[in-house]
């Protein structure tokens, strides 16, 4: 049986838990493999809607084990809130799975990430202000605090006042703060250990026997590969990797072991934040795609820059990380335009580029070179075969399939798991 690879193929907010959702139930574990609770998904189960930061977005199927990667940074207090909200709904979910090697949120992390996002001013990147950044530079420095330390005490109390012995310098004398005591952290970080340490386990080893039993298994990043660290639009991405092939680093598994890789695509384009954005609309065709995809952060309320589909954009991320597929999500909020434009190309400063700029000076300044495609105001919410959208949708999704080089195998048309197109089966 496959392994799967989810990943967002634009800024993100592509809807990823849906996708991810509707999947779960046919798969046997569904696992994070990066980032942290600085990125939300929004799921309608039985007009229900759930909205999580943390959870792997197949926590609601039965029968599926969900896994949070050594590649994600957890902070513990949300996760536990995060359960007990659902339980406060009469959702009975069993406990993730954690590896014992994935990097934990501190209270100094998030401090941190707050009072530098303020000091940098107009320089900012838009950081959600949940510690995430500086947990992994915490990370890569080797002086974080991982899931497997909260079990000794001794070890746990060294590395935190490690930690606190340089970052307390940096919040007193730069940021002006009161320094953060190692008694408080150690406290916090431990009122958590006998909760998570049945639940506690060898991440890559599990997933691997796993594997090895024939069972499916569903690998979820965060954000989207334009927000990766190595191949976003640096400086303003995530501290991870969410492109596919961050799975195996953040999950424990070889190249080999992955059988498809799916892109997530809305219709149109959304960021959040700052960083360029070639084909954000700032009248009001935006502000329509805004309201009618209810486009508002799930973690921050921000609301979203919105813009039409950037094929240029969503090529480059099929090209990278190897799609097999491409899942086209909340095509039903582009019913009622008389015409679409698709992003096909970017001028830079009178040059065509049929592909990414090579340097991001260059994208700064790219401006969208469009084809327009004929709209349709039928209402598609209902439509379940691809032969039940109206004409110029499917013509829609055809040209997109031809601009990205991917074939589109699935098609959201409403928030409800239900509300979909299958065209190819993804498993």
């Amino acid at each position: 049986m496959p392994s799967v690879v989810v990943v967002g193929s634009q800024w993100g907010d592509e809807g990823k838990g849906k996708a991810t959702d509707q999947l779960g139930d046919r798969v046997d574990l569904c696992v994070r493999y990066s980032g942290g609770n600085n990125a939300g998904h929004t799921l309608v189960v039985g007009g229900e809607k759930f909205v999580m930061h943390l959870l792997p977005s197949g926590i609601l199927n039965p029968g599926t084990t969900t896994v949070l990667g050594n590649g994600v940074v957890i902070d513990l207090d949300v996760l536990a809130e995060e359960l007990e909200m659902l339980a406060s709904r009469g959702v009975d979910v069993p406990h993730p799975l954690i590896s014992a090697n994935a990097h934990i949120i501190t209270e100094y992390h998030r401090v941190i990430d707050k009072v530098t996002e303020r000091f940098l001013g107009k320089r900012r990147i838009g950081t959600t202000g949940r510690g995430v950044g500086p947990a992994y530079s915490d990370k890569v420095n080797r002086m974080g605090i991982r899931v497997q330390d909260l079990f000794d005490e001794s070890i746990l109390r060294q590395k935190v006042e490690a930690a606190l012995d340089q970052k307390n310098q940096l919040l007193v004398k730069v940021y002006n703060r009161r320094p953060i005591e190692a008694d408080e952290v150690v406290a916090s970080l431990l009122a958590h250990a006998e909760s998570i340490r049945p639940h506690v386990i060898d991440c890559g080893r599990f997933i691997n026997d796993a594997l090895d039993r024939g069972e499916v298994v569903l690998f979820e990043g965060a954000q989207a590969h334009h927000l990766d660290v190595d191949h976003g639009t640096y400086p303003y991405v995530t501290s991870s990797n969410p492109i596919a092939a961050g799975a195996c680093t953040g999950a424990g598994v070889g190249p080999t072991r992955i059988d498809r890789s799916i892109g997530i695509a809305k219709a149109y384009t959304t960021r959040v934040g700052e960083g360029p954005f070639p084909t954000e609309l700032l009248d009001d065709n935006g502000e329509r795609l805004r309201q009618a995809g209810g486009e508002f952060g799930a973690t921050t309320g921000r609301p979203r820059r919105c813009g039409w589909f950037d094929a240029v954009l969503v090529e480059q991320a099929t090209k990278l990380n190897g799609f097999t597929d491409i899942f086209l999500t909340k095509l039903d909020i582009l019913s009622g335009w008389e015409t679409i434009p698709v992003c096909v190309a970017y001028d830079v400063d009178g040059v065509r580029h049929d592909h990414m700029p090579i340097t991001q000076s260059e994208f700064h300044h790219a401006k969208p070179i469009y084809e327009e495609l004929p709209g349709w105001t039928e209402d598609i919410s209902g439509c379940r075969t691809f032969d039940e959208l109206p004409a110029n949708c499917q013509a829609y999704v055809r040209r997109l399939e031809e601009l990205i080089g991917c074939r589109i195998s699935g098609i959201g048309v409403g928030p409800g798991r239900e509300q979909s197109v299958v065209i190819n089966d993804l498993i």
